[in-house]
């Protein structure tokens, strides 16, 4: 991380499905009736997009609800003000980097703004907003916003999602410095972006974003460089993604929930060094697996033994796709002869190794530790 002017500290939360398991200390999710517990990693980026690690994650599985409808527990919103403070204890060792803290519409909380003031803004957040707040003076957050004239605009190729292609998208960005309601009685300057798509394709809904920053614009370019900055927020998506169907972890089959945060802080830096080979296959298919992989991890791979149809010599960009397509069959990378058969758990397998807890998948051990907090670190 310290090699990189900006790091991207993407916060978000999944809910990890264990329904119909007999798993101690699982919780409802959604659903009251459903089993499961929830995660909530950082995760660091650059703004080129290549994973860098986990740098921390919070697991937790909620009690049920009482009769009158009430929770008992911790207040889950507060994992985004913690996590927050975590990273601006890592941002007091990385003096020449900026870190900045992404998250979603769930992220819009404004106590974890005035912890970040109270904090002097050790590093830096960018959230999407999703109240739209009433201003001291009696006007709307948005509105207000966009009274003035437009910036500029920003033209950039949305990815094809579920049952609509990929598309280009115009929009318009409005930016503004202004003062919101602190939650305690006083104050808080932030800056506003609107980033509204003109002339969207019939059919289509318009791409339009409500972002809030505690820092300040000198210039349309850092407006933009802040929207390029929130589009990256899709990678702990991805993350998950590999987390859950790369990596199966909902399918893992342990005795307690103890159990399996021990399993889950193994898979999650598994998931991260295969999210991160994805990456690197894409924008440097022709770097060598040694840059990656020891000699050791790629040849535990490649090494035929009795069964394996595996060539011996495979160069090292089929090394750098069948690995990463092993682990996330979804990433269209490699040759189409290459298949996610048994080399994949057993590069998973290996990978977890490489961490140090290869009993953790298999469910094995006594482990009896209760920490629902868990401070991870990557080759960061």
């Amino acid at each position: 991380m310290r090699q990189h002017r900006v790091v991207l500290c993407l916060q978000d939360t999944t809910e990890l499905d264990f329904n119909g398991q007999s798993i101690e200390g699982l919780g409802p999710l959604s659903y009251e009736a459903q089993r499961g517990m929830y995660l909530h990693p950082t995760y660091a980026v650059t703004p080129e997009r290549e994973p860098l690690g986990i740098t921390d994650a919070r697991m937790w599985a909620r009690t049920p609800k009482a009769d009158d409808g009430t929770r008992a527990g911790v207040r889950e919103s507060l994992r985004w003000s913690e996590a927050y403070e975590r990273i601006g204890e890592m941002a007091q060792s990385l003096t020449d980097t900026r870190l900045v803290c992404v998250g979603d519409r769930e992220a819009d909380i404004v106590e974890m703004m005035r912890r970040a003031r109270d904090l002097g803004h050790p590093a830096d957040w960018l959230i999407r907003s999703k109240h739209n707040r009433t201003l001291p003076d009696g006007s709307k957050l948005w509105a207000q916003t966009m009274e003035a004239t437009p910036l500029g605009e920003i033209e950039f190729t949305l990815a094809a999602r579920t049952a609509e292609a990929a598309r280009v998208v115009c929009q318009q960005i409005w930016a503004r410095a202004l003062n919101i309601p602190d939650g305690a009685g006083g104050q808080l300057t932030v800056t506003c972006v609107v980033a509204k798509e003109t002339n969207p394709p019939a059919g289509c809904k318009a791409v339009q974003w409500h972002l809030l920053t505690n820092r300040m614009a000198s210039d349309f370019a850092e407006v933009v460089e802040w929207i390029d900055w929130y589009r990256c927020r899709w990678e702990i998506e991805t993350f998950f993604n590999v987390l859950k169907n790369g990596c199966r972890v909902e399918a893992l089959q342990l005795g307690s929930v103890a159990k399996l945060e021990l399993a889950l802080a193994v898979y999650m830096l598994v998931a991260w060094r295969l999210a991160r080979l994805v990456r690197l296959g894409r924008t440097h298919p022709d770097l060598s697996a040694s840059a990656l992989l020891t000699e050791a991890e790629w040849k535990f791979e490649f090494e035929p033994g009795p069964g394996d149809r595996l060539k011996r010599r495979h160069s090292d960009r089929r090394r750098n796709h069948t690995i990463a397509r092993c682990g996330v069959g979804f990433a269209g990378l490699g040759q189409a002869d290459i298949r996610p058969s048994a080399i994949g758990a057993r590069c998973l397998l290996a990978l977890a190794q490489m961490v140090g807890a290869p009993t953790l998948a298999t469910g094995r051990g006594d482990e009896k530790v209760q920490p629902h907090t868990l401070s991870l670190s990557g080759n960061l």
